[in-house]
Parts: C-alpha cells; sequence; structure tokens
C-alpha cells in the first residue's frame, strides 16, 4: 500500500500538477512585488514632495497642473488595463512605476493634512486587513464573482456620492463614505484576490511576456485596492494636525 502511495505520488500527472502549481505560486509572488514596489515608490515620492515647499506650491497652486496630473494617473490605468497585451513587458513596467510615482505625487497633501503618527498607524491597519481578504481570496473555495460585481456597484456609488458631497460638504456623508468604502474595498481585495489566482493558473507558463504582463496588471489592480483601501481608513481614523 506504502508502495502505491508512493508511485501516486510521483505519477506523470502529480508531477505535473505540482509544477503548475508552482508556476502559479511564482506568478502571485510576482504580482506582490511589483504591488509592493509600487506602494514604495508611491511612499517615497509623496513624502519627499510633502517635504517640499516649492514643489507643494508649484503643483497645489496651479488648478491647471494638478487637473493634467490626475488625468495623466486616468490615462496611465486606462492604458494599462486595456492595451497592455500590446505592450512590451518594460513599456508595461515602465508604466506601472510611472503611475505609481505620479500617485505619490498626487498624495502628498495627506502628509500635510494628516499626523505622521496617524498615517503610519493608519498604514498598519491597512496593511492587516489586506492581507486578511487576501489571504482568503486565495484560499476560499467559494466563487466570489457575485461579491466582485456587487462590490463594483457599490465603488460606482461611492463615487456618486462622493462628487456630491463636493458640494453638499456634509461631514455625516464623509464619514458613511468611508465606511462603506473600507467595506467596499476589502469585499474587492478579496475578490481581485481570487481572480488572480484563477488568472495564474490558467496563464500560458511557457510564456514568458504574457506573464510579466500579468503580473503588472495584477499589482496594478491590488495596489489600486490597497491604496484606496488605505484613503478609505484614513478618512475615517486619519488625525488631523
Amino acid at each position: 500500500m506504502a508502495d502505491n502511495m508512493y508511485r501516486d505520488s510521483h505519477t506523470p500527472q502529480a508531477g505535473s500538477l505540482s509544477a503548475s502549481r508552482e508556476l502559479t505560486n511564482a506568478f502571485l509572488r510576482g504580482v506582490y512585488l511589483w504591488m509592493g514596489i509600487g506602494l514604495a515608490i508611491t511612499a517615497v515620492v509623496s513624502w519627499q514632495v510633502a517635504g517640499s515647499y516649492a514643489i507643494m506650491n508649484a503643483i497645489y497652486s496651479n488648478m491647471v497642473l494638478l487637473i493634467v496630473l490626475i488625468v495623466a494617473q486616468l490615462g496611465l490605468v486606462v492604458a494599462l488595463s486595456a492595451a497592455i497585451q500590446k505592450m512590451s513587458s518594460g513599456m508595461a513596467t515602465g508604466l506601472f512605476m510611472l503611475y505609481s510615482a505620479l500617485s505619490g505625487v498626487t498624495l502628498a497633501p495627506i502628509f500635510v493634512i494628516y499626523t505622521s503618527t496617524s498615517i503610519a498607524g493608519t498604514f498598519a491597519a491597512c496593511a492587516g486587513m489586506f492581507a486578511a481578504m487576501s489571504i482568503y481570496g486565495l484560499v476560499t473555495k467559494r466563487d466570489l464573482t457575485s461579491l466582485g460585481s456587487f462590490m463594483f456597484m457599490g465603488l460606482i456609488g461611492i463615487i456618486i456620492a462622493s462628487v456630491v458631497n463636493i458640494f453638499l460638504q456634509s461631514e455625516a456623508m464623509h464619514y458613511v463614505i468611508g465606511y462603506i468604502g473600507v467595506i467596499v474595498f476589502l469585499g474587492l481585495t478579496a475578490y481581485d484576490t481570487q481572480k488572480l489566482r484563477n488568472m495564474g493558473e490558467s496563464a500560458p507558463h511557457d510564456d514568458a511576456l504574457a506573464i510579466r504582463r500579468g503580473t503588472i496588471l495584477g499589482a496594478l489592480t491590488l495596489y489600486l485596492d490597497f491604496i484606496n483601501l488605505f484613503l478609505m481608513l484614513l478618512r475615517i481614523f486619519g488625525d488631523r494636525r
């Protein structure tokens, strides 16, 4: 019996499954690595910009320049999401890093608005919550497609409510948007992680270019989940200067 078990575990099929699992894990490690690199770039750029009065004044006293930066960010997300299959791996990686740097520029005011202790504490809480939901997305057997659709509708609602609150300036709505936003981005983190796991399992592992493109696109997806979750938590729990 022991011999049979040994032979079963060393059949070509078992070896193929093991190799496929390892390749999927390598794909996911690449996704998290590049997400981490993107977050590090954003943090460094944001800190440096916030520490320079000249740069902050040049950007935030010029509404046209600020709008150009925001539009450039949106354009990079659209370009990476829609046209990444036509890009070289170098271009996809470069655009992702450029997007991370631009995010650092536009997020710099949080270092002026909130205390450093508050930002650090919120980041730590965000990292823990993100990790928990990402692990759930990796290990759960439940299909999270319906959850993803529901959370996407919630995201649309958050965007609309945020635009409305620009005019209303309601503090109560400000916090409601924050709490709903936390729920939405936690749900999206689990959904997107499961989607990336499935992508890794079905990826053409003999195509290095496709793998790299998928890694960058996955990193961008989780990066956006993390950043938005962080901002929603900061909206609720951040201590202003």
